[in-house]
């Protein structure tokens, strides 16, 4: 998946959309009460991730992927904006840590917030199969490929079925439906015809995300494998120009560009106190891991339980 979606990021200097991203809904008036608390900002949603920036101060902003998104719900906090109300909750992980986000909408009554964000999440996650590479799934179904909405082209082989898509590619075996692979152009580092133990075949790398795998298929004649190979190039830059995620969710009323909906801000001549120890990860950090700024260590560590102290913990390691 593209790094919008995998990762979440923290002061944007540039919030724009990449190739294949389209904006799916804003809602004005949201406060980041986990991060920002008090802070009205806006809070956009696309078809790989939500970017949040307060409307005050557009550079404090922050995106979340959908893909490292581990669970949606609500959840009942203290705004300073609206004071005990229900949020939208966001539980994320990166690198074996979680993290959490919770937005709550400062406009009483309406469940927008809640919706949008649940429901595109919940395209992104059932559209898996436009972004990630497939060994031996349930693609094939009475003898033939289960084509996703946006599926195009087609184009058939022997012994195996070989399936030329503006999406993907998909092979599987003719004696053997369950022996397949679905291999998304997004996926794909590079399509070339090399020598094999079987000849002259086309040779597909997957990217290191999904394991690095090298996957060879036989064409014959050569002639078809030429045009083949071709073909794939060919389809794999139209779709690198303008990919596909498959999140398909749309309002009812469509949002201005993202572009038009955020500002540019000027660089401010304001002075960092030297002794100002923020980080906007650990701001976000979920409850099970907080961790807090020691003045006597100097740095941040995880936020000891009641009754420890550190003296405590150096006199047991002593």
């Amino acid at each position: 998946s593209p790094t919008e979606a995998t990762d979440f990021m923290f002061h944007l200097r540039q919030m724009k959309t990449r190739p294949g991203e389209a904006l799916i809904d804003c809602l004005d008036s949201i406060e980041d009460t986990k991060g920002n608390n008090g802070d009205r900002g806006r809070l956009l949603v696309t078809n790989l991730r939500i970017i949040w920036h307060s409307l005050a101060l557009p550079r404090v902003n922050l995106s979340v992927g959908y893909n490292c998104i581990i669970n949606i719900t609500t959840r009942t906090v203290n705004s300073k904006l609206r004071g005990q109300t229900e949020a939208l909750y966001i539980l994320t992980k990166s690198n074996d840590t979680r993290f959490e986000f919770i937005f709550t909408n400062v406009v009483p009554g309406s469940p927008r917030l809640f919706t949008s964000v649940i429901a595109v999440h919940r395209a992104y996650e059932t559209s898996r199969m436009y972004r990630d590479l497939k060994l031996r799934g349930a693609l094939i179904q009475n003898k033939q490929l289960r084509l996703l909405t946006q599926d195009d082209q087609v184009f058939l082989g022997n012994l195996g079925t070989f399936f030329i898509i503006n999406v993907r590619i998909v092979w599987h075996a003719n004696m053997n439906e369950s022996f397949n692979v679905s291999i998304p152009y997004l996926q794909i580092c590079s399509i070339r015809i090399r020598d094999s133990k079987f000849g002259l075949a086309l040779v597909i790398e997957s990217s290191q995300q999904t394991g690095g795998y090298v996957l060879g298929f036989k064409i014959d004649p050569m002639d078809k494998l030429q045009d083949a190979v071709k073909e794939i190039n060919s389809l794999h830059k139209v779709y690198s120009a303008n990919p596909i995620f498959g999140v398909e969710y749309e309002m009812e009323e469509k949002p201005q560009p993202l572009e038009e909906l955020t500002v540019e801000q000027p660089p401010d001549d304001v002075a960092i106190e030297p002794d100002e120890h923020t980080d906007a990860f650990t701001a976000y950090f979920a409850d099970g891991n907080k961790q807090v700024f020691s003045e006597e260590l100097g740095l941040a560590m995880e936020k000891l339980k009641d009754g420890f102290t550190l003296q405590g913990l150096w006199e047991v390691m002593g």
